[in-house]
This record gives C-alpha cells, structure tokens and sequence, in this order.
C-alpha cells in the first residue's frame, strides 16, 4: 500500500491587514500599515451593494473587484430611513432601538451585511462604510441622540473586523447636520479606537472645509464630482471658480491649506459611462480615458490613492430596478459594466504608485517647463531618484531631469491604458524634451518616468509592472 503523505498546512495569501492596522504616514500625507508597509488606496464604488444584489452576486462582484486590483469598496450602509435589502429585509425593525435585531430564524438586513464584509475579509477588500446617506440627515430623519445609538450599534457590530474604515457623511455638506454627524463619528470612536475615520462631502467641496479640528478625523476626502467645464448648471452657491470643474488636482492643495495636514484622496470623481453633470440623459459619457485622467491628476498632485466609480456598477443596475443618470438597467447591467475599461485599467496606476519608494513622493509642478492648461496640463510628482509626468493629450513635453539625483537617467514611456513599459533611452541630467507617439484613437495618455540610473526599480527590458500586494485566490467554478 502506497501512503500519500499531505501537508500538515497550506500556504495562505498574505491579505492587506496581515501587515498589521491602517495608520496615518509620519509625515501625514499617505496611508501605512504598522509594520510599515505603504496601502495605496485603490476603492471601487459600489454604493447599493448592501441593497440590492444577493449572497452570490455579492461574492461574483467582491472576486471581480480583487481580481481586478481594489482593495477597498465603499457602500452605504443605509440609504434610506429604513432601508431595504434584495431579500425585502429592513435595516431599522424596531427604529433606532437594535436591542432585538437578531431574531431567530430570520436572515436579516445586518446578516446579509455581515456576509459582505465576512466575504471582503476573504477577497482582500476593506470596505468603505458611509453609515447613512445625507439625504436621511438633510431630510430630517435622524438627530443626535438616534445617531449616538445607530453608532454605538455599528461600532459594537463591527469593532473587531479588520476590513473596516468608516465614512462619516454621505454626499451633503458637512455644515448640514453637524452636530448629527459628530454624534455619528464621536460614537462609533469611543467603542472602535481601531479603525480610521473619514467624512464623505458633497460635490467640489472637501471635508477639512467643515471638520479639519475634528479629533475623529483621520484623513479627508474630496469629491470633484461629476461636471465638465463651464457646466455651471445655474448653482448660486457655487464652492470653485468657473472654468475649473474638471481640475480634481486643485483640492490637494486646497485642502491641505487646513491645519493640521491630513492625507487626501478624491473620494468621488466622474464615473465613468454615466452623463458630464449626471441630470441629462442626452449629455456626452464620460469614458475611461477621463477616468484615467482624473485618477493620475489626483494621485500626482499627492493624493494618497484613488476612488474609481461606474454608472452602472455604482448602482448596481439590471432590468426591473429603480434607476437614474440616463440608464433604465437593460443597456448595461452592472455586471457587464465589471468588463468595462476603466473599471479594469486602474490596477495600473496601482502598480505604478507601488513600485517606487513610497512615503518619499511629492507633487512637484517645478519638473515641468512651459505647461498648458486644462487638458493639455502635465502633471509631475517625484521621489528622491525617479520622477513620473502624467501627459493626457500627448503633447509635447520638456522635463527637467536634474529635479532627482544621479548624473544619468533612464526614461520610459508608460502606457496607462495597458500597462505597458517602453524604455526611451538613458539621457544626461538636462532639460528633455519628448513627444508621445500618436495612437489611432485620440486619446493615448501615458506617464513618461525618469529614473537615476544607479537604482533598479526598472529594467530597461521589462515591459510591465507587476507588483500587488495581494493577489486575489481564483475561484472554483464547479463549486
């Protein structure tokens, strides 16, 4: 008899939080793990994920989204005063009193949330809780003290997850609620001390315009929103100067005018296939090559990562749902939107960020001479010995190599697209000046990097960049 003799243990893939809890970098401008490790913040918005898909779909998008780089989904939590879930449970059974929220026998609303955060757990995903959407706040459907108890039930829920970074606000100005919103974030801190915190503002305002002094606030987020320029849409009350819609850049700088500094990302951008200013199903889409645009302006400018979003997945859309932006669910379904470009190519701004030394990087405009505007602006950021130029339109670009040390560099070309390197050539420490090939279609953005040529974070034969710090486990198809 032949005795087959099996491993005592199998190897398991290092997930996010095996490199310890989420802190804020000491020099208060990014993410990191307490071994060290940076997290570069790749979110993917999946708004309704609570409400409207089941356990499998739930798991097919959670798999999608790890395979396809993220590592960190944001949701609301509620979205309405109650909510409903696709099993037709609600959130709130007995108002804000959840002594008796789990009832026997019953799947319940927080049960099926519980699976989502469980399977994110499993996939390598943190998930994003924005605890109740602004609307319920602005509306009235929620004060202080039921906003203490909704907090203290989350925090009590969910303190012990490891895959958890809670999202105050949800799209509504922070002055709107304020003492709502404090009681929220100031109840879920005093039971979860574990977890960072952040505020989810609305459209062209940031969070540190409200809660900058706030002890809860971790980091803050801005939304550029969904508008291209000159669409003013008739707002009185406009927070930016018209004819800068689409320049996400310009909250990095903004926000960090309010002490003390914090790390930023731009935490809702335009997404991609949904309407420029969202209300008119006639208006132009925006397509993945805005998407791209946005996402490496706002990481350049110093962003600490990105938030991509999607029409259709952000809603979850499929025939027979209440929908909005253009789309009554039977064009595209979210799930056919998951093949989509954009929703795919962001894992290479990931990739790119990662292979660099991290904490290091700055935004530093000075590398670039005779810059344009609008869309023809490159955008610079560095480290020590490697520079990166985001160039959208092609255009000619003259870049100063002598901003980062060594007497020689070398210069790729990065597609953003694919992912794909091609090196240039090895140049002196001078100004160069180089012009994108031209591609067939119109938009071929790229990032041209400089690197000091004593240093080996590339190789002049390599042609992509592969580093993730995690790898998503594939899934049995015939389970």
């Amino acid at each position: 008899m032949i005795m087959i003799l099996l491993p005592s243990f199998v190897m398991a893939i290092e997930k996010p939080w095996d490199n310890g809890k989420l802190k804020i970098s000491d020099n208060s401008r990014f993410l990191q793990f307490e071994n060290g490790k940076p997290f570069f913040w790749l979110g993917e918005t999946g708004w309704l994920l609570p409400q409207r898909l089941d356990r499998a779909e739930a798991q097919y998008y959670l798999q999608r989204c790890a395979e396809a780089g993220y590592n960190m989904v944001q949701i609301q939590v509620v979205d309405g005063t109650p909510s409903y879930n696709i099993y037709g449970e609600m959130s709130l059974v007995d108002g804000y009193n959840f002594e008796n929220i789990n009832r026997k026998g019953v799947y319940g609303y927080w049960d099926h949330l519980d699976y989502i955060i469980d399977k994110a757990e499993e996939y390598g995903i943190y998930i994003g809780m924005v605890c109740i959407w602004g609307s319920q706040v602005s509306s009235g459907n929620i004060n202080a003290e039921e906003a203490a108890k909704y907090g203290k039930f989350l925090a009590e829920r969910y303190k012990n997850r490891p895959n958890i970074i809670w999202m105050i606000g949800g799209d509504l100005q922070g002055s709107i609620g304020t003492d709502i919103w404090d009681s929220l974030a100031r109840s879920i801190r005093a039971i979860d001390k574990d977890h960072l915190m952040t505020y989810h503002p609305r459209g062209r305002y940031t969070s540190a315009k409200w809660f900058a002094d706030r002890e809860w606030m971790d980091f803050h987020m801005f939304q550029s929103g969904h508008r291209r320029y000159g669409q003013r849409m008739g707002n009185k009350d406009y927070p930016i100067p018209d004819n800068t819609e689409e320049d996400n850049w310009m909250y990095v700088d903004s926000t960090w005018k309010y002490k003390p500094i914090k790390p930023v990302v731009d935490d809702e951008p335009i997404y991609e296939d949904i309407p420029q200013g969202l209300h008119s199903a006639e208006e132009p889409r925006w397509m993945d090559y805005d998407v791209r645009r946005y996402a490496y302006w706002a990481v350049f400018a110093g962003c600490f990562g990105h938030t991509y979003g999607h029409n259709a997945i952000m809603q979850f859309l499929k025939p027979g749902y209440p929908t909005s932006y253009g789309d009554p669910g039977d064009v595209k379904t979210w799930y056919q939107a998951l093949k989509d470009p954009g929703f795919n190519q962001m894992k290479y701004l990931k990739r790119l960020m990662l292979a660099f030394p991290f904490f290091e990087r700055i935004p530093d405009q000075s590398i670039i001479l005779d810059n344009g505007t609008k869309y023809d602006r490159l955008i610079a950021t560095r480290g020590n010995d490697y520079l990166l130029v985001y160039n959208y339109t092609n255009r000619e670009m003259k870049i100063d190599l002598s901003k980062i040390s060594g007497k020689k560099k070398n210069v790729w070309w990065y597609n953003t697209s694919n992912g794909q390197l091609k090196y240039i050539g090895e140049y002196k420490n001078e100004v160069i000046t180089y012009t994108p090939e031209k591609a067939d279609k119109n938009i071929n953005d790229g990032v041209l990097i400089a690197i000091d040529t004593k240093k080996t974070y590339l190789t002049k034969d390599q042609k992509e960049i592969l580093t993730d710090m995690y790898q998503a486990k594939e899934r049995d198809l015939n389970e």
